[in-house]
């Protein structure tokens, strides 16, 4: 849509199609930036429409439901990181039974035969796809955690509130000191 050109001071009035069409977004949820690009208007214009209309942009209830979907997809993490952890326990269990009943083709027919320990290629691939799912379900956790960050933080504080007293105190030391040298 072309952008109407006004005044500058006062916004032009709008028309009841775009009243409408102002209502309707601001029902939809978008913000007062993406209404004004929507209908080629300022973002002025529509602050000052929206304001007439008894329409607000305070985007409180937009920000619990952002937090809620987050906390959504944090409790969706923890369920699969509990799902790797358990195919990494039973691959594991499985690779540890040493009861492994294969099956090989030979010549047309397949044969069946329990070996002690898998084949190399076969173990190497077990232990390929553990290692894949507990470096995922560690990736997956360092989402969730700050990894100390809030410690590391505190700790530098209380060092630098330490080393301001330290300073403080052997500063007090030196200019008493040097006091009563002075002639």
């Amino acid at each position: 849509m072309a952008k109407r050109k006004g005044t500058g001071k006062t916004p032009i009035p709008f028309t009841e199609a775009e009243i409408a069409e102002l209502k309707r977004l601001h029902a939809l949820g978008l913000g007062r930036n993406a209404i004004a690009r929507e209908m080629g208007r300022s973002s002025r214009g529509i602050t000052v429409h929206a304001e007439r209309l008894g329409l607000s942009f305070d985007r409180t209830a937009t920000a619990a439901a952002t937090e809620a979907k987050m906390q959504d997809a944090k409790a969706r993490r923890a369920a699969i990181i509990d799902q790797l952890y358990a195919v990494v326990e039973d691959e594991l269990a499985y690779l540890k039974d040493g009861e492994y009943d294969l099956i090989e083709v030979s010549s047309g027919s397949a044969v069946n035969y329990t070996p002690k320990r898998l084949p190399a290629q076969d173990r190497k691939a077990l232990l390929t796809g553990v290692g894949s799912a507990m470096a995922t379900a560690a990736r997956l956790e360092a989402l969730d955690t700050n990894n100390g960050v809030d410690e590391g933080i505190s700790l530098i504080g209380q060092l630098a509130t330490g080393l301001t007293a330290a300073y403080n105190a052997m500063s007090g030391e030196a200019d008493s000191e040097g006091a009563g040298d002075a002639p």
